[in-house]
């Protein structure tokens, strides 16, 4: 059985295929669809985004497809970045921007002020039209400078109080365990499932 992960990431397939390990599942990548068109983000909220990329997905190839948005959430914004968080600081992308423009607008919030979460929307959409949301989350707090060199995106400032740790400081296999994707996926594991 093939399924479609609506994605050129290479990493996010083969984090899918580990949590598949021992079912007769085969992931494809927009790497394996050649001249598949740009599905544009308009969505407010990280699942309309993830629905928009699922859907058209689905409909072109006719597989059980999945895709995911994601990205930062900080209180003392109103969840900003939001759905912006990968163009936060404008384009081009850029993390490093992103990063600094994030600890401007925080610079008078104190510490204990400062909680935070990565939010990851996963749809999943069969060519019956069957659909099914899986999110994950993880709760931290942004700190005032940056601290390990590990991760990308604003992992270097997104500190972990359980661990003791920004995501940038865990070892690829313990932010594997633990990440806002990582849960989502484990929650579409049943799902896919069942479809298949």
């Amino acid at each position: 059985m093939e399924i479609l992960l609506a994605t050129a990431n290479k990493g996010k397939v083969i984090e899918l295929e580990e949590m598949l390990t021992g079912m007769d599942i085969r992931v494809l990548s927009l790497s394996d669809f050649p001249g598949f068109p740009e599905i544009e983000e308009t969505g407010a909220t990280f699942a309309q985004n993830a629905f928009l990329k699922a859907r058209k997905a689905a409909e072109i190839t006719g597989l059980v497809s999945l895709a995911d948005d994601s990205g930062l959430e900080v209180d003392a914004l109103n969840g900003k970045p939001g759905v912006f968080s990968a163009r936060y600081a404008g384009e081009p992308k850029s993390d490093e921007r992103n990063i600094d423009k994030l600890l401007e607008q925080l610079n008078i919030v104190p510490e204990l002020e400062r909680s935070a979460r990565f939010r990851c929307s996963l749809a999943v959409v069969a060519p019956d039209g069957q659909e099914f949301l899986a999110e994950g989350t993880v709760e931290g707090r942004i700190l005032k400078s940056r601290k390990g060199s590990g991760g990308f995106g604003y992992d270097p400032v997104f500190f972990l109080p359980d661990m003791d740790k920004t995501m940038a400081e865990l070892s690829l296999e313990e932010k594997n365990r633990i990440s806002h994707r990582a849960i989502a996926f484990r929650k579409a594991v049943p799902i896919i499932q069942t479809l298949v």
